[in-house]
């Protein structure tokens, strides 16, 4: 019996890292798409990893070389490595050279050699304000005459909003922090704004705790409803609620965490991944801080905060998250322990608190090998704070 058991808690973990795997696999997809890699048979291709691109995020194409020699992407700076026009119609007579609005918008970079068979990025973000500021469609052409089109398209409506009330709001507070340190630390600054975004979120988050703890305790009486009315459903959920009601609980009161972090992480991480040039920039920033002269320094404790990090963060992550995991369920389960048998507690409970435990770690330390290093330390602070939290919680029921 015992061996059975101990498969099926084998099987259980199992389900739960292809579960993992799987969400996030689909997050990666759906938040940050793949880059297009369409094949073709031509020399030199040039593609956009974006067929349609907002106003002010980065413009980068994929160079590829089909060739057996090196090929250079050739530079004319401070004019783009690509001839530009602007596209009015159909036919070759319906374009339009771009000129130049205004110098570039930070120092051209030294091209690239691609090597027979290889692909290089070509950002062409530093003329995005001099010669993409207008929405439409744009063809741009290597000397070699291949070309590739793309639209720069106005940003919708929940854009928008996410700029105006996440990543605007954001970023100018790092400029802040940063523009009183002299080494212009992005670190720095992530740190006191994880710390303002929680402290501002203390006491909704504290609410949102206590309900969680709730919830937990009054696991035994729920699952004896269930148990009682298991041939009854109808019967079962209006027991439910009317427990959920003597004892002031809402089962979506501990989901807010949860929710309020999620668009933090995302705005962060378009904060940290498109902007940390503030001269590439200009559309997010306040018009205080509209002519700076400086950029972020992205270094911090010997990381670069703008590229992923394999040995340091994923790993810490994992310990941390299941820390707060194991502290989020530790009243629960002594106080199942004291009012039922372990073994007939309900499997589905189990499971559930399984994958929070087991499964959330392990997928917070999956997307930290993908994201920059800078989004990594913002949620290693976060969940320093939330453990402390979550203690603070813990000693208060133990108490009572």
């Amino acid at each position: 019996m015992a061996e059975l058991k101990k498969a099926s808690r084998l099987l259980d973990f199992l389900l739960i890292f292809a579960l993992v795997y799987v969400i996030s696999q689909f997050g990666l997809k759906f938040f940050f798409p793949p880059k297009n890699t369409q094949q073709s048979t031509a020399a030199i291709t040039l593609t956009p990893q974006s067929a349609s691109i907002r106003t002010g995020n980065a413009i980068l194409l994929t160079v590829k070389n089909n060739t057996e020699h090196p090929y250079v992407i050739p530079s004319h700076c401070p004019l783009p490595p690509v001839a530009v026009f602007a596209v009015r119609g159909t036919g070759s007579s319906a374009l339009a050279p771009v000129k130049p609005a205004a110098s570039p918008d930070s120092t051209c970079v030294a091209m690239k050699t691609i090597t027979d068979g290889d692909q290089a990025i070509l950002d062409l973000s530093p003329w995005k304000y001099a010669m993409f500021a207008t929405i439409g469609t744009y063809e741009v052409r290597l000397p070699s005459n291949t070309s590739a089109r793309f639209a720069i398209t106005e940003p919708n409506a929940f854009i928008k909003l996410f700029r105006t009330f996440i990543t605007k709001p954001f970023l100018n507070f790092l400029v802040l922090v940063a523009s009183i340190l002299p080494d212009h630390s992005l670190g720095a600054g992530i740190i006191l704004l994880t710390l303002i975004v929680k402290l501002l979120l203390f006491i909704p988050t504290q609410h949102a705790l206590e309900g969680q703890k709730k919830m937990q305790l009054l696991q035994p009486k729920l699952e004896a409803v269930r148990k009682q009315f298991k041939d009854d459903t109808k019967r079962a959920q209006e027991e439910t609620m009317k427990l959920w009601k003597e004892h002031g609980v809402n089962p979506l009161q501990s989901c807010l965490p949860i929710l309020v972090q999620f668009p933090v992480l995302i705005g962060l991480f378009y904060v940290i991944r498109d902007n940390v040039n503030l001269s590439l920039s200009q559309h997010l920033l306040y018009p205080v801080y509209s002519h700076l002269n400086w950029n972020f320094s992205t270094h911090f404790l010997g990381l670069d905060l703008t590229d992923p990090q394999v040995w340091i963060f994923p790993p810490l992550l994992v310990v941390m998250q299941f820390l707060q995991m194991k502290l989020s369920f530790m009243i629960a389960d002594k106080k199942k322990e004291k009012q039922i048998e372990k073994a007939e507690r309900d499997s589905a409970q189990e499971m559930q608190q399984r994958v929070m435990t087991y499964a959330l770690p392990l997928m917070i330390g999956f997307f930290a090998l993908k994201f920059p290093s800078a989004v990594s330390l913002y949620w290693g602070v976060s969940t320093l704070f939330a453990i402390g939290q979550q203690v603070i919680v813990n000693r208060e029921h133990i108490k009572a």
